[in-house]
């Protein structure tokens, strides 16, 4: 759990959320979500042993409709928020300086997510460059006399510089995601290694 609540400081929070009206637990959970941006969302198992434990206290009560228990705050519990304004109010700015925390780490995050994806890009693009030109030259085929053999091979060369055009063609025409890349990666690994074993 993120360290803005420890200390009871969870529990102070749900009061405060159910005090803006009833809610049942996967509501408060995207509530929390939301107040964090989508970079801290709390688990079914740290919302409802608390929720449970406020319910023995007697500062929420629950109804339950179909399968679903929805929680409200009791006079006890808008009495606590009120003997509590004022670490409330310091909840919601350390909660605010959290948040800037960690979209701060976030956007860190997500820059050297977009170096490292442009890095394997580059070395993508350069394995398919050297590939292409470093590539060993091809024996020298046997002398034919033009029949379907020779068709096909010129029609395997045809396809296989068709297939390096439009490589170099999709990894020109956007940016990419890591899991993208290397997914691409994977696919041309084993299609080589599909060929290697179809050539032996």
């Amino acid at each position: 759990m993120t360290a803005v609540f420890s200390h009871g400081r969870l529990r102070l929070y749900l009061l405060k959320l159910l005090d803006d009206g009833p809610k049942h637990g996967y509501e408060l959970i995207r509530l929390l979500e939301d107040r964090f941006l989508g970079l801290y969302a709390p688990s079914a198992g740290t919302i409802y042993p608390r929720l449970q434990r406020l319910e023995v206290e007697g500062l929420v009560s629950h109804t339950a409709a179909g399968g679903r228990k929805t929680y409200d705050i009791t006079d006890a519990g808008r009495a606590e928020l009120r003997q509590r304004a004022g670490e409330l109010t310091a909840l919601e700015t350390d909660i605010a300086a959290s948040v800037a925390d960690l979209s701060s780490l976030a956007g860190e995050i997500r820059s050297e997510v977009r170096g490292s994806a442009r890095d394997l890009k580059r070395e993508l693009s350069e394995a398919t460059r050297r590939a292409r030109w470093e590539a060993p030259a091809p024996p020298p085929r046997p002398a034919s006399t033009g029949g379907p053999q020779t068709e096909l091979l010129g029609e395997l060369d045809q396809r296989l510089a068709a297939f390096t055009a439009e490589v170099g063609r999709l990894m020109r025409a956007r940016q990419f995601s890591d899991t993208q890349l290397r997914t691409a990666i994977r696919l041309l690994d084993g299609a080589l290694d599909g060929l290697r074993r179809l050539l032996r």
